[in-house]
């Protein structure tokens, strides 16, 4: 099967003509009520051989069946992390009315002036900004560099720990801590802002160092991330010693895995810190080969308590350790034998997806956002279907590893 995987949008995307785009996505607004209506009907030529089905346009287009840019949900990081992967779908199939819905959903929060109704005073909330950063990369529009600087100038005065890391939010309840997640609900966006706007400089060293300080405090001796460390160890969770959760949760270490590798390709080849990223990289996909499920190809809830009955695998995670893994062998960051893990994992996610009578495609076993908590917690989450996590890790996979 022979394959030509996909390389980020900032890396090799070319600006589009403005004034044709913002001409074709005007038209596509005018009949949006018909194009993305929450009722429409399942096109009749959905493929049903799962084989021939690209995944990746029949959820795209069944989630766009199913939401409009006003129902799909507040400005949030699972929703910006779903319309980044339908970024990626676009890029390849070059379908307007998927960037026209991204740039409906953000323009409700963006005013003609740049202003975004948005304090940032969390990791999470600048997730989506990896989307004002594509949308002025696609239509040159002023403000949503505006929007976007509002989120770089923020981490001005974020909250960090006393080597340098970001507080999962400038909150009490989250004072003093570093949550794996958080990596990459900021430095994606940090180095994609540092492209778009010539701040490179600034942004490339920040989310290396991030990364650098993450992985130090959270990556132990199996390869694997605990889900949060407390500097302050006051946190009933934290461990006294370490600072430490007491659990490997699988899509804490998901969000690390995409994060590490979205920064090794935007940073240059000799950054002082490219060495260490790589080395927890290196030692992350160890880990995750020694506890991929050798049954289905997936990845558990609690990454390393495979053996307990009460255990199940999760999708999100899933995707992200495949996409993670696949696009650190094509760029020669780890060595070729995890190919064979990250197509392990692949088949392993389509196993979780399918067509339903109605055309429109359901993924299923994605947990639902997670709290710091201990192994029953995690393993007694929802596993819900057509979650926001699971939609957006699977279409990043699938652009990264779908059959040409």
């Amino acid at each position: 099967m022979t394959r030509t995987t996909a390389r980020p949008w900032h890396t090799t995307r070319k600006r589009r003509p403005r004034k044709r785009l913002g001409t074709l996505l005007a038209a596509l607004l005018t009949v949006a009520g018909l194009t993305l209506g929450a009722t429409a009907p399942a096109t009749a030529s959905q493929p049903r051989d799962p084989k021939a089905t690209d995944w990746s346009v029949a959820m795209t287009r069944s989630t766009l069946a199913r939401f409009t840019p006003m129902s799909i949900g507040g400005w949030s990081y699972p929703v910006g992390l779903y319309l980044y992967g339908q970024y990626e779908v676009y890029q390849r199939t070059h379908d307007a009315k998927l960037l026209s819905f991204i740039k409906s959903y953000v323009d409700r929060f963006v005013d003609s002036k740049g202003g975004i109704q948005q304090g940032f005073n969390s990791l999470d909330s600048m997730q989506a900004g990896r989307l004002l950063v594509i949308l002025h990369h696609e239509t040159g529009q002023d403000r949503y560099r505006i929007a976007a600087q509002k989120i770089r100038n923020r981490l001005n005065t974020y909250p960090r720990t006393s080597d340098g890391g970001f507080w999962h939010a400038d909150s009490s309840s989250r004072a003093h801590q570093l949550w794996a997640d958080g990596v990459y609900m900021v430095n994606p966006f940090l180095v994609e802002y540092g492209k778009e706007f010539n701040d490179s400089a600034y942004t490339n060293d920040e989310a290396a160092k991030q990364l650098a300080v993450y992985g130090s405090h959270l990556q132990v001796g199996n390869g694997l991330l605990k889900h949060a460390y407390d500097e302050s160890r006051t946190q009933s969770w934290a461990d006294p010693t370490t600072g430490l959760a007491p659990e490997h949760w699988c899509r804490a270490i998901g969000w690390y895995s995409m994060a590490v590798v979205n920064v090794l390709d935007a940073i240059p080849a000799n950054h002082p810190r490219r060495a260490q990223l790589l080395t927890h990289l290196r030692n992350l996909a160890s880990g995750l080969e020694h506890y991929q499920d050798p049954k289905t190809g997936r990845w558990f809830q609690v990454v390393d308590k495979g053996a307990k009955s009460d255990n199940w695998t999760e999708t999100s995670c899933s995707s992200m350790f495949t996409y993670a893994l696949d696009r650190s062998v094509q760029q020669g960051y780890i060595d070729q034998h995890f190919e064979a893990v990250a197509q392990r994992g692949y088949q392993g996610v389509l196993a979780k997806i399918s067509l339903g009578s109605d055309g429109r495609t359901s993924l299923t076993d994605i947990s639902i956002g997670t709290n710091v908590g201990d192994y029953s917690y995690y393993v007694g989450r929802t596993r819900a279907a057509n979650d926001f996590h699971g939609l957006g890790a699977f279409l990043i996979m699938n652009e990264q590893l779908r059959p040409r």
